[in-house]
């Protein structure tokens, strides 16, 4: 005699749905969990960045040893870098605090730094931030960088390009022969500063 099928009892298939409800709710129920983990992550990694936060507003910390009574009529107006297309003005940056300020919308020059065409580290920085120095991580070495004054220009050359934390401020001390200095953040939140170090090219 031919062998009859057995069906499968209502019971046997509800609980199968059932198992599969289940293992449905725990997988939405563990991707959730783990959205809620990154979101916490996200809201409190800031604050294990302690130097980062401190220096958000104020980017470099400056000893009082840059600060001179020289005249600002050298002082860097405009900053041009036609190889990663940055054209910005440039504002003074005024010391609060131990700090040099930081424009939101232009770029910055570190009041009591050099000035270009002569001995001294000019020291100009910015955001991050598209229209600003957002583009400076695409700088390359032998790099043109146009400064400019109310009166003059100069041309320089990208001799180096380092990342440093924002307490190594060695990066921004006083250098016997004219040095242009370019700073802004970079790395994983902002954790460290993007320095590009250029030279006088005649």
């Amino acid at each position: 005699m031919p062998k009859k099928k057995l069906k499968s009892s209502p019971n046997k298939n509800r609980v199968k749905k059932g198992r599969k409800k289940t293992n449905h709710t725990l997988k939405n129920n563990i991707i959730a969990l783990l959205f809620l983990v990154a979101a916490l992550l996200i809201l409190t990694l800031p604050s294990y960045f302690p130097l980062q936060n401190q220096s958000a507003n104020n980017p470099i910390k400056i000893s009082s040893k840059l600060l001179g009574s020289e005249t600002n009529i050298n002082n860097p107006v405009r900053v041009l870098i036609p190889g990663v297309n940055i054209d910005l003005p440039v504002v003074d940056a005024k010391i609060v605090n131990g700090y040099w300020e930081l424009s939101d919308n232009t770029a910055s020059y570190g009041l009591g730094s050099g000035h270009p065409g002569a001995p001294g580290n000019t020291v100009i920085f910015a955001h991050a931030r598209q229209g600003l120095f957002y583009n400076l991580k695409d700088i390359k070495e032998g790099e043109v960088i146009y400064v400019f004054t109310k009166n003059k220009w100069y041309r320089y050359k990208v001799s180096k390009i380092t990342a440093v934390y924002p307490n190594q401020t060695e990066v921004i001390r006083p250098t016997k022969k004219d040095t242009l200095t370019l700073y802004t953040c970079t790395g994983f939140y902002d954790e460290k500063r993007l320095v590009v170090t250029a030279v006088p090219q005649n």
